[in-house]
Parts: C-alpha cells; structure tokens; sequence
C-alpha cells in the first residue's frame, strides 16, 4: 500500500507540473528558441553540405540543453520555496523522494517533448536521400539521456535556491562544463585527459549519437542523474529538518 501510495503522490507532482509548464509562455518561448536553432543547424547542412543526415544537429545538442534544460528545471523548487508552499508541501506526508521524481519526470518529459518535431528532420533526410538509420536512433536515445542527467542536475540547482536565475544559472554552469569539457582535452596535460574526457557528457553522447551503444555510457548517464537525484532528496530533506 505504501509503494502504490507513493507512486501516486510521484504522479501527482508530475501531473501538476506538467499542467503548469504547459499553460506558461515560458514553455513556448523556449522551445520556440530550440527549433529555431536546431531547424537552422540541420537544413544548412542539408542544403550547403547535400547530405541527408543528421550528424550537425545532434552535434550541438549538448550545448543546446545545457541552456534548454536549466529553462525547464530552474522554478521547480526556487518558485516554491520563494513562495512558501514549499514549507507547505513538506508539512504533508509525503518524502522528498516523491517530490524529487515527480518533478524530475514532469521536467523529463517537458525536455523529450521538445524532441517530438525534431522527428520531422529525420522523415526530411529518408525522403531527400539514404540516411544510416543507427546514428540517428542513437542520437536520440543519447538526447534522452542528456535531458535526463540535465534535469537531474537542474533539480538540484533548484533545490538550493529561492531564486530562478540563480538556479538557472548554476545548473547551466555545471551542465556546459558537463557538454563541453572534452571540448577541451587536446590543451591539458596527458595525464589528467583520460578521466576528464569519462566526465564528460558530450564525449559520452558522442559515442552513443554514433550508433554504438556502450554499457558504458549507459552506466555513465545513469550514474550522473541519480548522482544528482539523490543529492536533491537530500537537500528537500534538508528544508524538512530546517
């Protein structure tokens, strides 16, 4: 009873939330940004390149959502601890757990739904010429993993602050260093490349983006996004105690 009373109250939270991203400008606004920006990265390769696939556009995701994903994550907690019904909802009986998941899939799938036109650029490419079929596949199960660990990290940012753009601000600063950190590698000493480049999330993303999927980068998206989930149950708990 306790397992089916807390997968309620988990959807719940997300139901709600989900109902609030939906119906505020801020939703459309930035998802408006993102296909703009991804529209116009995949059809001037098409058509400056002439090659049907999608290598460009998934190329740039990681930088994408490190900005797209704060946008979505930033008012989970901060709105609600600004405006005190937080304090409120922790007086009930619910653990931050619930509260962490429901908000962490309300936000996941915010971020995937963004994913859904996107879908048209893959249709373009089978209609235009022969794209390979497994770098596009991946780089999208790769998408779904970098809005995951984002929205993780986001929840936590959040979770720390009464203010939007400071959660905004701090999730986005921990999820660029994340997408461009093996950006970087050519420049720092041999010694410290290898576990730099095992950090990075755009070098994880990359791998899989081509198709190939590693235990290893599974491991590794799984691994950040309950790194980061299991911080913010932490810090709810901690505004309980306070």
């Amino acid at each position: 009873p306790n397992m089916n009373k807390g997968n309620n109250v988990r959807l719940t939270i997300m139901r709600r939330e989900l109902a609030a991203w939906f119906s505020s400008p801020v939703a459309y606004i930035t998802a408006g940004i993102f296909l703009v920006f991804s529209g116009f990265l995949f059809f001037s390769t098409f058509f400056l390149v002439n090659r049907a696939e999608l290598r460009n556009f998934f190329g740039i995701l990681p930088v994408m959502f490190a900005f797209f994903v704060p946008a979505i994550t930033m008012r989970l907690f901060a709105e609600e601890a600004r405006s005190g019904s937080l304090e409120t909802l922790m007086t009930l009986p619910v653990s931050g757990l619930d509260v962490t998941v429901g908000k962490f899939l309300a936000a996941f799938i915010s971020g995937a739904s963004v994913l859904v036109p996107t879908l048209a650029y893959a249709v373009t490419a089978a209609f235009l010429g022969e794209p390979e079929w497994g770098p596009i596949v991946g780089g999208y199960l790769g998408a779904l993993f970098l809005i995951a660990s984002f929205t993780a990290i986001g929840l936590f940012a959040s979770a720390l602050t009464k203010n939007q753009i400071v959660a905004f601000f701090v999730a986005f600063a921990v999820s660029i260093l994340l997408a461009m950190i093996d950006r970087f590698l050519v420049i720092l000493p041999a010694a410290i490349v290898a576990p730099l480049e095992y950090l990075s999330a755009g070098y994880h993303f990359e791998s899989v983006s081509r198709g190939i999927i590693d235990t290893r980068d599974i491991v590794y998206f799984l691994s950040l996004t309950s790194l980061f989930l299991a911080l913010t149950v932490r810090a709810v708990e901690g505004r309980r105690a306070a």
